[in-house]
């Protein structure tokens, strides 16, 4: 799942930390690709203080949530559909369809969140940007291997960027899609790929997406 979707789950915490954690994962991979850690294998040295324990809630959850939304009846079937839906608007481009459906679904999903007033954005920045980072550069040093500052220089651009307030709207969606798939693949789109592209996301959304909030509701059951 994407970034809103993984605050959806740490929504009533009341430490940034917590909040911070349930996104942290991700933050590091867009940092370094490298950045990938198997979390339990950190147990000793990441509870030591309250914060480094809300850090690693956060990130848990996180982990537990992308189990579980990518093993879903649902992932599954939309993915699928939605990979049937828009691979004639990127049938000149290198893009894997599979690729695109699974990281345009998880941003729909973002979308809806908004459209439905069920998390507050504003809110999310906050916590994150009120997070000890004497705390979260200590935590990530624990880790091994990441450049604390190369993190910061991210996590300040993305927090001033502030562009998930950006997938309130759907024709925003195909920009943030084309920019992501440009870490993997080298492409150029015009005009015409951004507009349909957005055009099939909006109708995708309009007639598949009205049960969206099931995921969320079975995600927070098994959660329990």
């Amino acid at each position: 799942m994407n970034f809103l979707s993984h605050y959806y789950f740490e929504r009533y915490a009341i430490e940034p930390e917590q909040v911070l954690g349930g996104l942290l994962p991700d933050l590091l991979k867009n940092v370094d690709k490298k950045y990938s850690f198997q979390i339990h294998k950190y147990d000793d040295i990441l509870n030591t203080t309250p914060k480094a324990h809300a850090i690693t809630e956060g990130w848990r959850r996180h982990v537990e949530v992308d189990r579980l939304f990518h093993n879903s009846e649902f992932f599954y079937k939309h993915t699928h559909q939605l990979r049937l839906a828009i691979e004639k608007d990127i049938v000149d481009l290198p893009i894997r369809a599979s690729f695109l459906a699974h990281i345009g679904l998880e941003l729909l999903l973002d979308h809806e969140l908004i459209a439905h007033d069920l998390l507050n954005v504003g809110r999310l920045y906050d916590h994150l940007a009120h997070v000890d980072r004497k705390d979260v550069s200590s935590y990530l040093q624990h880790l091994g291997r990441i450049d604390t500052t190369l993190f910061f220089d991210f996590y300040d651009r993305f927090l001033a960027s502030r562009y998930i307030f950006d997938y309130a709207k759907v024709e925003n969606l195909p920009h943030a899609l084309f920019n992501i798939c440009r870490r993997i693949w080298k492409f150029e789109v015009t005009e015409w790929h951004v507009r349909r592209l957005g055009e099939s996301l909006e109708e995708y959304r309009e007639t598949q997406l009205q049960g969206f909030f099931d995921i969320y509701s079975y995600l927070s059951q098994q959660l329990e």
